[in-house]
């Protein structure tokens, strides 16, 4: 790894260590950045544990254990210097451990995480939120043999490199990562990246399987829950073109859980939510700039009292502070995987949309002016 002298326009080499000579540790110091910054190989992960030791009858620990965005367990195993003969052996016995997990164990693992190293928070809703899902109950966790191994070293053994080849051959996700120190002065710069399977074997290996990927996915748009929602907003689009709703007259039904229409002011539509519990009405703001989504909810806020009036009863408020997008709902408990409560929940959306769009009509129109016209200034 080289710097850039800009100024003499040349090359210096950075002086590569290792974690012996810098007198940095596995646990203390490796499986903390990673476990902090895990998205540091390459994915988004969610880590849900680590030094896990949950298994039975035996008090081994596997480094971390991780969630990718499929609902899949990551099975992280860390070395420094290198990597060791057995740790393939490790991970493979990690990852047969874990295989059994279900969803309610993998929720209690996650919640014993945030308690104990994050100052709590709620599992559920942290899985919900990086799994991008309304209810827990629509996702699979830990599917059948979907378990991933990944493993990081400053150097790799050939008898793990060959091992992890073969369990690609055979159709087991597992990943090599180098991690090289180097110093910079006094600054110690980490490089991360995979070395197995290349970026190029990668694609090849991601091509090979596209027919299978297709039919998995047309298999997976086959589930109860997709069919279910088609059939749900057919219905419901229907009824709102026959109760004279005009602002869905152009939307298709779809599998997703919300249907979306605009508001009049760019990216703050309208949400119609159907999920197993509830049906909601809300007005979100997802603009691409943060400050323009919390500008505009605080401006609506302001005039809270006279929203509501015009809505007829309160709304819930959430300008969600660590979140770019801001929104306010109202929602009302349903079972809504029993079809016979459906006629009731669509009714209950066409009237209460209706409300929604007339009690922010006005406000929406006069802001929307405002926005247009900083937007002119600024241009």
């Amino acid at each position: 790894m080289f710097r850039v002298d800009r100024t003499q326009n040349r090359l210096s080499r950075l002086t590569r260590k290792s974690f012996s000579d810098l007198n940095l540790r596995e646990r203390n110091h490796l499986q903390e950045w990673l476990a902090n910054q895990p998205d540091a190989l390459g994915e988004e992960l969610l880590i849900i544990q680590k030094e896990f030791d949950g298994f039975e009858e035996t008090r081994e620990r596997l480094d971390l254990l991780a969630l990718d965005k499929d609902g899949n367990l990551v099975v992280i195993e860390n070395k420094l210097d290198d990597s060791g003969r057995d740790v393939t052996w490790q991970a493979l016995k990690y990852t047969a451990y874990v295989s059994s997990l279900n969803k309610t164990q993998i929720v209690d693992i996650f919640q014993q995480y945030l308690d104990r190293f994050c100052g709590g928070g709620n599992a559920v809703a942290r899985l919900c939120e990086f799994l991008e899902v309304e209810d827990l109950a629509e996702v699979s966790l830990n599917r059948d043999n979907d378990q991933r191994m990944f493993f990081i070293a400053a150097n790799f053994r050939r008898e793990v490199t060959a091992t992890v080849l073969w369990l690609l051959s055979r159709g087991i996700t597992a990943k090599c990562f180098k991690v090289t120190p180097f110093m910079l002065g006094d600054e110690l710069i980490i490089d991360i990246h995979q070395i197995i399977p290349t970026p190029e074997a990668a694609d090849f290996m991601i091509s090979m399987s596209n027919k299978d990927g297709e039919e998995k996915a047309a298999q997976d748009t086959q589930k109860h829950r997709h069919k279910l929602r088609l059939a749900f907003w057919e219905e419901a689009l229907a009824q709102l073109r026959a109760d004279g709703i005009t602002l869905y007259q152009n939307i298709s039904p779809t599998k997703d859980h919300w249907l979306s229409a605009g508001s009049g002011v760019s990216s703050c539509p309208y949400n119609l939510i159907f999920s197993r519990d509830e049906a909601r009405v809300e007005l979100e703001m997802r603009r691409a700039d943060t400050g323009a989504n919390k500008w505009l909810f605080d401006r609506l806020h302001s005039e809270r009292a006279a929203i509501e009036a015009a809505f007829g009863q309160p709304l819930d408020w959430r300008r969600m502070e660590d979140k770019k997008a801001s929104k306010i709902t109202f929602a009302q408990p349903f079972d809504g995987y029993d079809r016979s409560t459906w006629p009731e929940m669509i009714s209950w959306l066409s009237e209460h949309v209706r409300k929604l769009e007339t009690a922010f009509k006005e406000p929406l129109a006069r802001l929307n002016r405002q926005i247009r016209t900083h937007e002119e200034e600024t241009a």
